[in-house]
């Protein structure tokens, strides 16, 4: 949560590389190259020239890319690392085609879709003992029952964020997202499992349901917001510059992202209205077509570790999932900062149990819904 001091300090070392030749190469939008690797051979995959890699497709500001460095040099293998702005997005690139991803990191519903299509092969956990880190209550969940594809990467939850200079009280309903009060400064969520789900929470709906005439009605309610100009417009990653830039005054997004823009922003504040939200877990699986499936699971391993992951916390303001270091997290932040952590901050980011009580996991919907879902976001125009 203190990532300005963390960027700092990644320019630094940036500049370091740059000035004794190793700077990073860029590699177009949505992805980076993050080093040279060490030539060594593998089995399994690799460049041209027998270097060993391995490509990744996360979300963007979802990782401590000093991580990336680190593991290319205590492993030498070269981390191509891609960014999609959402799990829809991902499924829509990897339905294209063309792509060569080894690992992805999506959402719990959307792991259990790629599972059902079999996208997705089985791991090999002999390869990753760090998963023995990872807490028992992220393990055999509905989208996963088995713990045979994937390794728990970030949870969190889904709420609004709001810049208490410009809100006249404390959010507390999803209400405020489909009312004229703010009309012209809330951001829309580009996304349509969250656009619906904010309208079906408030309706009172299960936010899993493949009724049509509830989910209609819930897209009535965004129709009817958005042609009314109750949305500036819709983003995903810009949500970042955009409140904390102090440009709108609402937008919904994600818990772990909040801490982030509330570090250069506190004047922003997080809900989680009183109807209930979305309460998720990220994880990391390799593709079934993988070319790197070994360099892909030594680094499933490296992030999976305690130290990646209380890295990973500190810069994308997500709870982890490894035990220890959920549990280690306020100390090393003291002994990082010289300076205690903020435990009301902390609970946004690792939400307590009496708050998860009216948080929801999205589920798979029937091929049947999510056509609907798609139909109807064409639809809204977004």
């Amino acid at each position: 949560m203190k990532k300005m001091v963390a960027l700092t300090l990644a320019c630094a070392m940036a500049m370091g590389l740059f000035l004794s030749g190793c700077a990073m190469e860029d590699s177009g939008s949505g992805s980076f190259t993050a080093g040279s690797g060490s030539g060594a051979d593998s089995s399994s995959g690799g460049t041209a020239t027998g270097n060993r890699e391995v490509n990744v497709c996360s979300w963007g500001e979802y990782i401590d890319e000093s991580l990336i460095e680190k593991f290319e040099l205590e492993t030498g293998i070269t981390v191509n690392y891609n960014t999609a702005p959402s799990n829809e997005e991902l499924y829509s690139l990897l339905e294209q085609g063309g792509v060569n991803y080894d690992v992805i990191v999506p959402s719990d519903y959307m792991i259990a879709r790629l599972i059902q299509e079999d996208r997705l092969q089985k791991l090999d956990y002999s390869k990753i003992p760090n998963y023995e880190k990872i807490d028992d209550q992220y393990k055999n969940l509905s989208f996963a029952p088995n713990n045979e594809y994937t390794v728990p990467y970030t949870w969190g939850t889904l709420g609004i964020i709001y810049n208490t200079t410009m809100v006249d009280e404390p959010i507390t309903s999803w209400e405020v997202m489909f009312s004229d009060q703010y009309a012209g400064e809330i951001l829309l969520i580009d996304n349509s499992r969250d656009a619906f789900g904010m309208a079906l929470y408030y309706l009172g709906y299960d936010v899993n349901t493949t009724d049509e005439a509830q989910i209609r009605e819930a897209y009535q309610l965004v129709a009817d917001a958005k042609a009314r100009g109750v949305y500036d417009g819709q983003g995903m990653d810009e949500v970042f510059q955009i409140m904390e830039g102090g440009n709108l005054a609402i937008a919904t997004y994600y818990a772990g992202d909040f801490l982030t823009m509330h570090d250069a922003n506190p004047d922003l504040a997080f809900a989680i209205p009183e109807e209930g939200s979305n309460w998720f877990v990220d994880a990391m699986c390799i593709l079934k077509d993988a070319q790197n499936v070994d360099e892909a699971h030594e680094w499933i391993n490296f992030i999976a570790s305690t130290e990646s992951n209380l890295a990973n916390m500190d810069y994308i303001g997500y709870a982890s999932p490894n035990t220890e270091a959920l549990e280690m997290y306020p100390a090393w932040y003291e002994e990082q900062y010289g300076e205690p952590l903020d435990m009301e901050l902390y609970e946004i980011m690792a939400a307590p149990p009496e708050v998860l009580e009216r948080c929801t996991m999205y589920e798979n919907l029937p091929a049947e819904t999510l056509t609907l879902y798609n139909d109807l976001w064409i639809e809204l125009g977004i």
